[in-house]
């Protein structure tokens, strides 16, 4: 019980509607890892999304900037 109420709170869950078409477009044979790659990318698909919609973004000069040391 304590289990499921600390899921439902969470708001980093992918959508199961959108795990399965993920999944229905991939070919009729896969591995785990192509799997697992692939909701890895979707999660982080669906979290940048979340990020953009909510103003959490920065433009190119901002990113270079901030991350200037990392571009050398």
């Amino acid at each position: 019980h304590r289990y499921l109420s600390a899921m439902a709170k969470r708001t980093d869950l992918l959508d199961k509607k959108k795990v399965l078409k993920s999944i229905r477009s991939m070919p009729d044979k896969f591995s785990v890892d192509d799997v697992v790659d692939r909701m890895i990318i979707l999660e982080k698909l669906e979290r940048a999304i979340a990020d953009s919609e909510a103003g959490r973004t920065f433009t190119l000069a901002e990113a270079k900037k901030r991350h200037a040391k990392w571009l050398k």
